[in-house]
């Protein structure tokens, strides 16, 4: 492999979550009898910060109605989430390969670290992570590179020998103002023109691709 970490974000990248996060929002909006947003729309938010995503959906811009709005969604994501989040078809294999050829692989995500790990435990491949960073490491979201630069402390690697995989502009906003090289995976709701601006050394249609 031509780098010696390896950093994936989650939701799309390494998993389809989107029935979970969507079926978390659409169960929340009931509960507070808000209007539903049409599934199309809300996947799009997946990636987002959370509370970014809470607007886009509720158009609750109130930070306290907020903080409420992802207390009810939680609840229903203890419930939800793990049963229909499925990885992608080569992301155990992709995740083998890197930790036989030496390399050490971390998670970077927006989501909360113990539901990333639940979903690894679960399916028994809690062996090919070295680390999880999720939202509750963190007090800044991507494309601030707070995570990012967390995982390059703990790990002591030099930025060269570091790649970041994402599928978002977040993923990339942050691989960038960290100072790490980028791979664009397309297995989310964002096309290859638009990783246009940023410095992507990958744009792969799997993560089976990477180099």
């Amino acid at each position: 492999m031509k780098y010696k970490y390896y950093f994936f974000d989650f939701d799309y990248t390494l998993v389809n979550s989107e029935k979970g996060i969507v079926g978390c929002f659409i169960k929340t909006l009931e509960e507070l009898n808000l209007p539903q947003k049409p599934w199309d729309e809300m996947k799009l938010t997946i990636g987002m910060p959370m509370l970014d995503a809470i607007t886009r959906v509720s158009g609750i811009t109130d930070l306290g109605e907020k903080r409420r709005f992802l207390t009810i969604y939680k609840k229903y994501a203890a419930e939800l989430m793990t049963p229909n989040t499925e990885f992608f078809p080569d992301t155990i294999a992709t995740l083998e390969k890197l930790k036989a050829a030496g390399c050490t692989v971390g998670i970077i995500s927006t989501k909360t670290r113990h539901r990333i790990e639940e979903k690894f435990q679960q399916d028994g491949y809690e062996h090919l992570i070295d680390f999880i960073i999720g939202s509750e490491d963190t007090t800044a979201s991507k494309p601030d590179p707070q995570g990012i630069n967390m995982a390059i402390q703990r790990t002591g690697a030099a930025l060269e020998d570091i790649i970041y995989v994402g599928d978002s502009l977040y993923d990339a906003g942050a691989a960038q103002n960290a100072g790490v090289d980028f791979a664009a995976v397309l297995t989310g709701n964002t096309v290859k023109e638009a990783f246009a601006p940023y410095p992507s050394v990958q744009i792969v249609n799997h993560l089976s691709e990477l180099e």
